[in-house]
């Protein structure tokens, strides 16, 4: 059977040399298509289970993340991290009993943003690298290794500074934090400005934004991991709207030509089992 600790020693391996896609799923059944695919690590999506529960990101609670993440680790043998939003709080000491809950639940990695929705702005950096630094402690005194990712959100928020979010990164780095993500970087150029100035695993996003370009090339960049955010679910949330439209107006079926019968997504989630 494979253990927390197990998954822990894979995921972290993972980051050790490379570059690997880490997708997002938003349920059971997302995560288990993703398995039998063949993936190699998963990632939750807030925005992607928030709407899911129709709700908008950032409406989700802490406990209800965290059933979520329980749900998603007992459902594969794959390593699982989580996004964990802004800690679930402003202080330092709630991101670190985030980890500590997170570790609960079964996950083996999770990431902390420096934007927060009570505040509608990021943090200040010297207060963000508190939050990472205690964020790191806790996942630091896990009997696993478990990769705390530090984010910037810069080109979230509206503040594309460049030379700001490489500040804030790091200062993350000087935190102790293990993985590094700006999410929304621009261009393959900010990658590569990004990677020359820190000297922590990059995680990037499906980028950069001027062009979607293969993972092979931001492997040679020098990116460690490729996540997807909400992508895959707002695909499929996509799907089931054009099929709906295409009900009420015209009144065909032609959508049922792309669908997966049952057997055939069962096939897929049993694909590959531990």
């Amino acid at each position: 059977m494979i253990t927390q600790h197990d998954k822990a020693v894979a995921f972290q391996a993972l980051h050790d040399g490379g570059c690997f896609l880490i997708p997002n799923p938003w349920n059971v059944g997302s995560a288990r298509i993703l398995q039998g695919l063949g993936f190699q690590a998963l990632a939750t999506t807030s925005a992607g289970f928030a709407n899911a529960n129709g709700l908008n990101d950032y409406e989700v609670t802490r406990e209800m993340v965290m059933a979520h993440a329980g749900s998603l680790c007992a459902a594969t043998h794959l390593p699982v991290s989580a996004d964990l939003e802004n800690g679930f709080g402003d202080e330092p000491a709630t991101c670190a009993e985030t980890i500590q809950l997170a570790a609960a639940a079964g996950l083996v990695g999770g990431s902390i943003e420096d934007f927060s929705p009570g505040r509608k702005a990021q943090y200040e950096i010297a207060e963000a690298r508190d939050r990472v630094a205690a964020a790191v402690e806790a996942a630091n005194s896990l009997p696993f290794p478990f990769i705390l990712t530090a984010r910037a959100e810069n080109f979230f928020t509206g503040i594309p500074d460049l030379a700001d979010t490489i500040q804030r990164l790091q200062a993350y780095q000087e935190a102790g934090a293990h993985v590094l993500y700006a999410p929304g970087l621009r261009s393959l150029e900010d990658i590569r400005t990004v990677l020359s100035s820190i000297d922590r695993p990059l995680n990037v996003l499906m980028g950069p934004r001027d062009g979607f370009v293969p993972v092979e090339e931001l492997a040679a960049l020098g990116v460690r991991r490729v996540s997807l955010g909400a992508s895959l679910s707002n695909a499929a949330n996509g799907a089931l709207i054009r099929a709906a439209k295409e009900l009420l107006r015209p009144g065909t079926f032609g959508f049922t030509q792309d669908g997966v019968g049952g057997a055939q997504l069962m096939a897929v989630m049993d694909a590959e089992k531990a």
